[in-house]
């Protein structure tokens, strides 16, 4: 009896299935709504400079991310990308080592506009922030973070609401935010919070010459604030402190993006407030505010291309420099050298052996590192 009823709920499935009306011929298929996408970053580093940290190196898994859209609903779409990625915590903290996801994207996206001429769309959660994402389309984000983000002008992504709006014939962009300002990795601290926009052109776009249409020019600007620490006031202050603290950037990147030779060039600057004292009579609060600015260049050159453009050569040369100056009132800069080859295993996957050199100069504390790399980038 047990085997009956066991073979009976087995068929009961398929007998409502077979009860069920046919599919009419005209009647549209179902379209698989729902998409799954990633990425794998991992290299092997070596450490060359001298001093205690030389012939370091390690097998390192840099992170994953595991990217789920769906639609919901007409004109709108749910995007979640999940950042898998290791904790370095130490001291009371080592207890919370080891592999964790969080959320690095998670928005609903509606779209609002759609048109001949024009499309436009909304967004809000965690999102792009105003950059970062735009001039990875042209560096190989793989080999090492963008220049802006590796200086903590701002981070890769943040919660709060964005829209965009495309403009007809291709001929660009216009990227606007409202977040809240720490980015994804934390959350919201004060209750100020950041605005910033891109204007991004390709002004040669209807030109007959694949180079020049090609050509992105982008200008942003990047207005926040922080809240201060003696927000709260508390015993022997003079009181608590409700203003913010300056955090503006701007910048503009000039970007040519062809399967012989990409380009990038950016300059971008930073303001930051700070304070100092201990907002008492006796050591009042001082507001201090500091100016700073980043220069850089890279280029990713496909060599075989150029010969035949249809040849899709796998081999790349890449190099880049940067030079950042924290606070331009004492003058110290930092430097930051890339360059290596870049391989592509499959479409979809590519290996690159970079150097990389960071030197401090004019009296800036920083590490000087030189690390040998083999990065790995798979996209699935």
């Amino acid at each position: 009896m047990r085997k009956l009823s066991i073979l009976g709920l087995l068929a009961l499935p398929l007998a409502v299935r077979a009860q069920a009306p046919a599919t009419s011929a005209t009647t549209p298929a179902a379209t698989p709504g729902f998409d799954f996408s990633g990425v794998l970053f991992a290299n092997f580093q070596y450490r060359t400079d001298k001093g205690p940290a030389e012939g370091q190196n390690k097998f390192d898994l840099e992170r994953a991310y595991l990217t789920f859209k769906m639609p919901a609903g007409d004109r709108g779409s749910i995007r979640v990308t999940g950042d898998v990625y290791q904790q370095t915590g130490s001291g009371s903290d080592a207890y919370y080592k080891g592999w964790v996801l969080r959320a690095k994207y998670a928005y609903f996206q509606y779209d609002y506009l759609k048109s001949t001429s024009f499309n436009a769309l909304a967004r809000a959660g965690i999102l792009h922030t105003v950059l970062i994402d735009h001039e990875e389309g042209f560096w190989p984000r793989f080999i090492t973070n963008t220049a802006v983000e590796r200086a903590g002008f701002f981070s890769s992504a943040d919660v709060g609401v964005a829209t965009q709006v495309s403009f007809p014939g291709k001929r660009g962009e216009l990227y606007a935010t409202i977040t809240n300002g720490p980015g994804y990795a934390s959350r919201e601290t004060d209750r100020f919070k950041d605005y910033a926009a891109r204007l991004s052109l390709t002004p040669f776009g209807a030109s007959t010459s694949r180079f020049s249409r090609a050509l992105t020019v982008s200008g942003w600007g990047y207005k926040g604030a922080v809240g201060s620490k003696f927000v709260s006031g508390g015993a022997g202050q003079i009181g608590p402190v409700g203003s913010g603290l300056v955090r503006d950037r701007a910048g503009v990147f000039v970007g040519v993006k062809d399967p012989r030779l990409v380009i990038g060039a950016e300059y971008a600057t930073r303001k930051d407030g700070s304070e100092s004292g201990a907002n008492t009579v006796a050591s009042p609060r001082v507001v201090t505010d500091s100016s700073g600015h980043l220069v850089d260049g890279f280029i990713v050159v496909r060599p075989l291309n150029f010969s035949n453009l249809k040849a899709k050569s796998p081999l790349g040369i890449v190099a880049r420099l940067d030079r950042f100056t924290p606070n331009s009132g004492s003058g110290g800069t930092l430097n930051f050298v890339v360059a290596g080859l870049i391989w592509d295993l499959t479409s979809r996957a590519s290996v690159s052996l970079d150097y990389q050199e960071q030197t401090p100069h004019s009296g800036l504390v920083a590490a000087a590192t030189k690390t040998t790399f083999l990065h790995l980038v798979a996209n699935f």
